[in-house]
């Protein structure tokens, strides 16, 4: 199995910088692809950003491009989501996940992802 642990959400301000983080343990050997996802109550979860697990490979939302950054530490099994100028709009559970599929930029639906984090809660003020 893989476990994924997400950390670095809170509140903060329109304009302000967050990183969150996602490390990975158990059967890694397991995971060709990480990705970033967010979901607000009553929508569906939104994919954010997808990392190969070598970080050869990368891919941002439309919505993203410009203002988040996904990058990954293979070293620490960490995958991060640096998210600048946070706007309203960005408030969301935020969400690790990662799948045994050969990276494609096009693997964006929930379905492709077999682990999940537990999410963590991004707030950005107006």
């Amino acid at each position: 199995q893989v476990q994924l642990v997400e950390s670095g959400g809170g509140l903060v301000q329109t304009g302000d910088s967050l990183r969150l983080s996602c490390v990975a343990t158990g059967r890694t050997f397991n995971i060709y692809s990480m990705a970033w996802f967010r979901q607000t109550p009553g929508k569906e979860r939104e994919f954010v950003a997808g990392i190969s697990w070598t970080g050869s490979g990368i891919t941002h939302a439309d919505f993203a491009k410009g203002r988040f950054t996904i990058s990954k530490d293979n070293a620490k099994s960490t995958v991060y989501l640096q998210m600048d100028s946070l706007k309203p709009e960005d408030t969301a559970t935020y969400y690790c996940a990662a799948n045994g599929l050969i990276f494609r930029p096009q693997h964006q639906q929930n379905y492709e992802f077999d682990y999940w984090g537990q999410g963590t809660q991004v707030t950005v003020s107006s």
